[in-house]
């Protein structure tokens, strides 16, 4: 069993937001699959499902960005889930153009303050990571303001591809391994 997580903040406030990429790639995948995330539980949504044959849940903190990790630790103790095997995380990386990925198997936080609270809970980084571009802050902008703003015009097509790629590649790094998801998404 594999648990896809993307990171995001709750409500209509927050939607389609820089900050809500892992939000939106999960919507990918359960649209794909056939997947309803409405179960809540454990301070997420949860959708549980099949995927090529594996059982997958995927989940959408509610605890907000810099919660992430109590919400995450409390589904893989329940689902009794390797998180350094069968833990994917999907988020947003500034420091990524638009539409770029990067796949990872382990890593800091990078800054990152979902990933800070993850590392946080789960006593260890060591767990997969899909990262997707969101494209660097404007001088003179906040940081805050940056990532809980939405896209451009010119950067919605771009961004709804690479939602699409970035739920491809969590389905890939489930199937395939981390390594060749690297050498393919990377």
């Amino acid at each position: 069993m594999f648990i896809i997580a993307g990171l995001g903040n709750p409500g209509e406030k927050y939607a389609h937001t820089r900050h809500n990429a892992g939000f939106d790639t999960v919507d990918k995948l359960a649209d794909k699959y056939g997947i309803d995330i409405s179960e809540e539980k454990f301070e997420a949504l949860l959708g549980r499902g099949v995927i090529d044959g594996q059982k997958v849940i995927l989940v959408k903190p509610l605890t907000y960005m810099n919660n992430s990790g109590q919400a995450l630790r409390a589904v893989a103790d329940y689902y009794k889930v390797d998180t350094e095997s069968e833990l994917i995380v999907i988020y947003d990386d500034i420091s990524l153009e638009p539409g770029k990925l990067r796949v990872r198997p382990k890593g800091s936080a990078g800054g990152h303050n979902g990933i800070k609270s993850i590392i946080q809970h789960l006593g260890h980084q060591d767990f997969m990571r899909v990262r997707v571009g969101v494209g660097e802050k404007p001088k003179g902008y906040d940081l805050a303001d940056y990532v809980l703003g939405h896209y451009s015009d010119e950067e919605k097509p771009v961004m709804d591809r690479s939602f699409l790629t970035a739920a491809e590649a969590a389905v890939f790094v489930m199937n395939e391994g981390v390594d060749k998801a690297m050498n393919k998404y990377n």
